[in-house]
């Protein structure tokens, strides 16, 4: 078999060729000695666009390419990867990859997921829009984003506005004869503002993300959006020291949903190297929180049918009531604790957390008193002993009103007792990645200031 050019303009094409040459290094592996092999491919091609101050700065188009082969001699593993799929290319690499494999040692939890476990039924997601614009069309459209933004007020400056477009195909396949692929489109566009005042210099930005490039905002909104951010951060400074209840904003609070993920994924279990290494089956949560894994949802960002081992995806809570019910596994974690595979290798998708109120103002109103996040900072989550403490901006809050920006403010917790204190998650879901929730209001959290 000879390695062909993939037909980016026939999109099925591109997909079939990938299949088959994922099929071309299994076969082969096996005849070069691999007692099982899998291989993940992904292709993906685009299209981005800047400007800056009515300039167009950057036009950049990728293709990109990669094969990752992993095969086993027993419970002997060897990986490589490569982007040349030459004949030749693949088997030097399967040759590489059983060179490692000899020299690794054995490990009893290795190997291809059990092959009555294979997806065997692929829902229709709906994941592929593509846009088809020239780079023409989407420079006019960074161009009327920026301006829309600039239009708000004349002390505003630009530091960029951006649109990209791009197309993709994941292929997963294993010597089990199980071969999945999709193909998806992942649209977006931005705006970065800056403004200056005798207080300083302040920055900020808003944007957009879809499968669906109708979905995305519209340039005019987007660039309000962005410049009414930047404008509301004038003035702001830091806060007096103070234990407060902290409202994140839905885009913030997604990064706490994902400590959660990050608390409870098998790695970190039987590495014994998580905070919630005792709470399977305990409260972690109060009692009206639910959340749950959607991953055949139409058009949305994480969904997939299958994961990185080749198992069907489900639906499935990993919180009910408030409670720990299940870790996140793959098939080697599940292994290593002795537990099925909960279809999650290479991580969960679209993971939903229950909402108990309104949006942002009915949030607001209930805080009272504290500070709303719309900015951190830092990596400062410890995940071994939950400890948290980041930077972060803002808005000071008084009697459920904004009164005025923050800056240079630290707050400071611990996740296990955030999310035990978590009073309510509003309605306002963020629904621009795979965390799809709506803002936090966390009470009794330490803000540090001035």
């Amino acid at each position: 078999m000879t390695d062909k050019p993939t037909r980016l303009n026939d999109p099925q094409a591109m997909q079939r060729d990938l299949e088959q040459r994922v099929a071309f290094i299994l076969e082969s592996a096996g005849r070069q000695g691999a007692t099982a092999c899998e291989v993940v491919v992904s292709q993906n091609t685009g299209l981005s666009v800047g400007v800056r101050q009515g300039e167009v700065e950057t036009v950049e188009f990728n293709r990109d390419q990669g094969f990752g082969i992993t095969l086993y001699l027993g419970q002997r593993k060897g990986t490589v990867s490569t982007s040349d799929t030459s004949d030749a290319a693949i088997s030097s690499s399967i040759e590489a990859a059983l060179a490692i494999a000899r020299h690794a040692s054995e490990d009893p939890y290795a190997g291809l997921a059990d092959a009555e476990l294979m997806a065997s039924s692929f829902p229709a997601l709906d994941l592929y829009h593509p846009w088809g614009q020239p780079a023409d069309a989407l420079i006019e459209r960074a161009l009327e984003c920026e301006a829309a933004a600039l239009a708000v007020d004349q002390r505003l400056v630009s530091d960029g506005a951006n649109v990209s477009t791009q197309e993709g195909c994941r292929v997963y396949g294993n010597s089990h004869g199980f071969i999945g692929s999709s193909i998806g489109t992942r649209h977006s566009a931005s705006a970065v503002m800056i403004v200056s005042s005798e207080q300083g210099m302040q920055r900020d930005y808003w944007y957009g993300v879809d499968r669906v490039p109708a979905s995305l905002q519209d340039p005019d909104a987007l660039g309000r959006k962005a410049a009414e951010r930047t404008l509301a951060r004038l003035g702001a400074g830091p806060i007096k020291t103070a234990k407060v209840p902290v409202l994140f904003a839905a885009d913030q609070a997604a990064g706490l949903l994902g400590s959660l993920i990050g608390a409870i994924s098998g790695g970190a279990v039987y590495r014994k190297s998580t905070f919630l290494l005792d709470a399977l089956g305990q409260p972690v949560f109060p009692d009206w929180v639910n959340i749950d894994e959607r991953p055949h949802l139409p058009r949305a960002l994480g969904s997939s049918a299958f994961d990185g081992d080749g198992l069907a995806t489900r639906p499935q809570h990993f919180v009910e009531g408030g409670v720990l019910q299940s870790w996140v596994l793959s098939t080697y974690s599940g292994r290593k604790l002795d537990l099925p595979s909960t279809g999650n290798a290479g991580g969960v998708n679209n993971l939903h957390m229950s909402s108990n109120t309104g949006g942002l103002a009915e949030l607001l109103e209930e805080m009272g008193t504290g500070l709303l996040v719309t900015e951190m900072m830092g990596q400062g989550v410890n995940g071994v002993t939950g400890d948290y403490s980041r930077g972060a901006g803002g808005f000071w809050v008084e009697g459920g009103q904004i009164r005025h920006p923050v800056k240079e403010v630290t707050i400071a917790g611990n996740l296990r007792d955030m999310f035990r204190q978590l009073r309510c998650v509003g309605s306002d879901v963020e629904r621009r990645g795979n965390y799809l929730t709506g803002s936090w209001l966390v009470d009794g959290m330490t803000v540090g200031g001035a």
